[in-house]
């Protein structure tokens, strides 16, 4: 597929339609082939803080990890969207799963309560889900910014951002914007990318 060809509304739709028809048993037997080469990656073994989505709507399934990376002692860091400002997240500190609950547009994240909002955040490795993504590294998301505005800004310095999706997610071309920031890598369950 050539996504220069196809306006992003379009393809957007067709992706996630294909998304929204994975069966429970594809999700979950490609999640784990997904985390499978994610765990063979040094960054992955080494990272002391890593900051990655909890899955909506049969997006790639991280919550495998969660017990996982407390049990490494790794700071896990979640985003949660700010209410008042649409297109805008914040990041906290998620050190148990009784501490996530679901938000806004149903998204598991940390609660405020027990999770305030991080001002600053150095993860080494950073986990984006997204509705496609390019060979250049480009990702396809909802369209709303979030990761755009997170990925433009002071806490993804430095830090390895892996996109992580199925096969068929993976384009060979996406529409970009200047202001899109391409992944490092991109995990499908066939292998890894680096772009």
């Amino acid at each position: 597929m050539h996504g220069t060809q196809i306006p992003k509304a379009r393809l957007r739709a067709d992706l996630l339609a294909r998304r929204k028809a994975l069966l429970p048993a594809e999700v979950a037997s490609h999640s784990g082939r997904i985390l499978a080469h994610l765990r063979t990656l040094p960054v992955w073994n080494d990272a002391r803080e890593i900051l990655m989505y909890l899955p909506v709507k049969n997006e790639v399934d991280t919550t495998p990890l969660l017990d996982e990376l407390w049990g490494r002692s790794v700071r896990l860091l979640l985003p949660r969207c700010r209410p008042d400002q649409p297109g805008v997240m914040d990041v906290a500190c998620a050190t148990c799963a009784e501490e996530i609950a679901p938000g806004m547009h149903g998204i598991r994240e940390p609660q405020p309560e027990q999770c305030p909002s991080l001002a600053t955040c150095h993860p080494d490795l950073i986990l984006v889900p997204g509705v496609g993504f390019d060979r250049r590294g480009f990702r396809l998301g909802f369209g709303a910014g979030f990761y755009d505005r997170f990925l433009a800004g002071e806490c993804s310095t430095g830090a390895t951002v892996i996109g992580l999706a199925y096969g068929f997610q993976l384009v060979d071309e996406l529409p970009a914007d200047p202001w899109d920031i391409p992944m490092h890598a991109i995990i499908t369950e066939d292998g890894i990318l680096w772009i």
